[in-house]
């Protein structure tokens, strides 16, 4: 199924709340007034809700409680609450669907998004965004099991989502990838444009025709966070860790492997994302 077709399926794209899109808009908007946005995420419920129980977990060390939306943009600042309702409004987009360990899907996309945070502050980036792409790098692997069910569950046999492999098979059955179709939802969703060429660009940021940094981060974390789903053994990490993504960072291979936190501890608190 040709990429264009795969988006014109009924069932490829999640709903999102309005609010949601809102504020991904925000994202392109700089007169954008907070105060208007927080009555609107206040209005809804569900997701006040989710964002106050973020805002007072472990995560943020709040040093009180947290009980309003006011409250939360006041202490978490305009970025943060943003990041958490568009990752939370992500993370509720998709419904269950065959052959997709949600559960186990967005574990792995939250912990890619607090490695590539912690990783993004060592060589001074934004981390919001850091966080907030991470969180979505591998989204096309749901618009493609939601849209072309049959072809994805034949692709899974041969490579798993959090196959190594699974990026090489992909192109080779469908001429595209899931960083592609992820590229593309962006687009449609009207996120800024270096969020889509991030996403597209994660894969392989060696070889981009520019290299993009972020596009490096989000390579190494999401290597690291698929490590950790799959337990990788020590000699396993060495053997696959991606020196050259990480030197042109001017980063080394004892920072993700020995200095950095436990993957658990660094996500110690967002649970909430993907209850």
């Amino acid at each position: 199924m040709k990429l264009e077709a795969l988006f014109q399926q009924q069932n490829a794209l999640p709903t999102i709340p309005k609010v949601v899109q809102e504020v991904i808009e925000s994202f392109n908007n700089d007169k954008v007034s907070i105060e208007e946005i927080a009555k609107k995420l206040a209005a809804d419920q569900v997701l006040s809700a989710k964002l106050l129980r973020l805002a007072n977990s472990t995560y943020y060390h709040a040093s009180r409680s947290i009980g309003t939306v006011d409250d939360a943009v006041l202490m978490l600042g305009f970025m943060t609450v943003r990041t958490l309702v568009v990752s939370s409004g992500l993370t509720g987009g998709f419904k269950a669907m065959p052959g997709v360990d949600l559960k186990q899907f967005w574990r792995y996309s939250m912990h890619t998004a607090v490695i590539a945070k912690w990783i993004a502050k060592h060589i001074k980036a934004n981390s919001d965004f850091a966080f907030t792409v991470g969180l979505m790098h591998a989204i096309g692997q749901l618009v493609m099991h939601a849209g072309m069910p049959e072809q994805t569950l034949q692709v899974d046999k041969i490579a798993g989502p959090l196959d190594s492999r699974r990026i090489d098979v992909e192109r080779t059955s469908f001429g595209y990838d899931f960083s592609k179709v992820g590229a593309e939802l962006a687009r449609r969703w009207r996120f800024p444009d270096n969020f889509s060429m991030v996403i597209e660009g994660f894969p392989d940021p060696l070889n981009a025709m520019t290299f993009e940094p972020m596009a490096a981060v989000i390579h190494l974390a999401a290597w690291r966070s698929r490590a950790e789903e799959n337990k990788y053994s020590k000699e396993e990490m060495d053997a696959t860790f991606p020196v050259e993504v990480a030197e042109k960072l001017g980063l080394n291979a004892k920072l993700l492997l020995v200095d950095m936190p436990a993957v658990t501890e660094l996500a110690e608190g967002l649970e909430e994302l993907i209850k």
